[in-house]
């Protein structure tokens, strides 16, 4: 092998003898360079670039461990491997501790320093074209999304993959995962870029309006069509339609769905005229669409038709460092908004952040961080201005709790239960009435609470409110109305 295509190693060994034979192993497949103390090394190390360097522990002037701490302060991407003839395990740990890539006692034969150091340099190498992929490939943000943890670097990929094609696209999540901000990343991607993007979210339409809503009506087609209104389908034309929580349609309205899908065509509600349109589809659930499937509440020929590329938003506790990402990124645009100083987190704060589950994910952590923003004064957000509920929750049913100041609770006091805590103290968020499951209240009851103490705090300001819970003002008056009803039916 030519010397200039061969890995370049500096050996560091104060014996003649054993530097010789350490260099015979090495030198039909290595370049190498020879030091017999510490100061002749550390003078080569400035002169020369080396791919691995091999030094004794023990020289005349240093120890070897020292010009380890030099190499790992001037070039910690620089291999070492540290050779002795007094290992120890007190001393192997120290050496690895400190950086080394790996230990070798002596005495040691030619194979075992062979297979060390193909070992090192295979390792190096991956290394190195790992992060060169990242510096390329990794980006922090793609288009509205806000991530560079691996999951949603995939997303990214698949996302500029079929956003080229005109074929289905079924997200699939939890709640507050952002799968209509990949929707929409979806659209920019494709062709249809330039054309009309229309996002419908079927669990916020009243059952009775949503075929209209997607298909439109005529005049006259039903109580209140005081005129014709284009659906969904026609307005995307040439563009996308975004369904979001699909698995909420009716069963028979599905069906309708499926021909439009399939031909391209519809009826709009009390026409007997046929329209066509292009559309491209996109669909999320946060339901396990198979499952759906498998109980009936999803037609299958819809679903085959809908799941022809799959894409899945991880939730925000299974993106690591993508939570304090995304929360300094809200953190500057509500700081902005609002007309305040924030900057930043304190410690504690990033440690709750970081350990906290996190179950409505990048929806709640918005809301959290937009409470603070409007409700506090300062340039770090410190833990006393977290909500209350952030406060009094443990992070998971097994993970570790935190007290006011942000510390952890290691001992079973001032842990909490999703309800309460374990000394019997009720969350504030909790019904007063509330003693245990047997005094369970209705979902619209507990609704209806959360709502009106938006309200109450927004000074009756409804359109604020709405803007808090992040849900529009139509749908807290069309809740009022169902409220009344429900009211008198009790």
């Amino acid at each position: 092998m030519p010397n200039e295509n061969r890995p370049s190693v500096l050996l560091i060994e104060d014996s003649p003898s054993n530097a010789m034979v350490y260099q015979s192993y090495l030198q039909s497949d290595y370049s190498v360079r020879v030091a017999h103390s510490g100061s002749e090394a550390l003078e080569q190390l400035g002169r020369y670039d080396f791919d691995v360097v091999i030094t004794d522990v023990r020289l005349p002037d240093m120890s070897g461990l020292s010009i380890l701490d030099k190499v790992q302060l001037d070039c910690p991407s620089l291999p070492v491997i540290v050779i002795t003839a007094h290992g120890s395990v007190d001393m192997v740990v120290d050496a690895m501790q400190r950086g080394a890539s790996d230990f070798i006692s002596k005495p040691f034969d030619k194979a075992r320093l062979a297979v060390t150091l193909g070992n090192i340099l295979k390792k190096h190498e991956l290394e190195e074209v790992v992060q060169q992929y990242e510096k390329v490939y990794k980006r922090e943000q793609f288009h509205r999304m806000i991530g560079a943890s691996l999951p949603m670097q995939n997303v990214y990929r698949i996302v500029e993959s079929a956003g080229k094609s005109s074929a289905s696209v079924f997200i699939t999540g939890e709640s507050g995962t952002g799968k209509e901000l990949c929707s929409e990343a979806l659209h920019e991607e494709s062709p249809r870029a330039d054309a009309p993007f229309i996002a419908l979210n079927c669990a916020a339409i009243p059952r009775e309006l949503i075929e209209s809503e997607i298909f439109g009506h005529v005049k006259g087609a039903f109580t209140g069509a005081s005129s014709a209104r284009d659906g969904a389908a026609l307005r995307a034309s040439g563009g996308t339609l975004f369904l979001d929580e699909i698995g909420e349609m009716p069963l028979d309205l599905q069906s309708k769905l499926l021909r439009l899908i399939q031909s391209g065509t519809f009826t709009p509600v009390g026409s007997s005229k046929e329209l066509k349109v292009d559309i491209r589809f996109i669909c999320a659930t946060n339901r396990d669409p198979l499952k759906e499937v498998q109980e009936g509440r999803f037609r299958e020929d819809l679903y085959y038709r809908l799941h022809v590329i799959p894409i899945h938003m991880p939730a925000l506790r299974e993106r690591g460092s993508d939570i304090m990402l995304i929360a300094h990124s809200l953190l500057r645009q509500y700081a902005k908004d609002e007309n305040r100083e924030f900057r930043g987190f304190s410690r504690e704060v990033e440690t709750f952040f970081m350990h906290y589950d996190w179950p409505g994910n990048v929806r709640e952590l918005s809301n959290v961080i937009r409470n603070v923003v409007v409700l506090n004064e300062g340039s770090t957000v410190e833990m006393s201005m977290l909500p209350s509920l952030m406060e009094a929750k443990q992070t998971r049913d097994s993970g570790p709790a935190f007290n006011e100041t942000g510390s952890l609770v290691t001992s079973g006091a001032g842990r909490e239960s999703s309800y309460g805590s374990e000394a019997g103290e009720v969350d504030q968020f909790a019904p007063s009435n509330f003693a245990g499951p047997q005094k369970i209240l209705p979902l619209w009851i507990e609704e209806r609470r959360i709502i009106e103490a938006a309200i109450e705090k927004c000074e009756g300001n409804v359109p604020k409110a709405a803007a808090f819970l992040e849900i529009s003002a139509s749908t807290i008056y069309r809740k009022k109305q169902q409220w009344d009803k429900l009211q008198t039916a009790r």
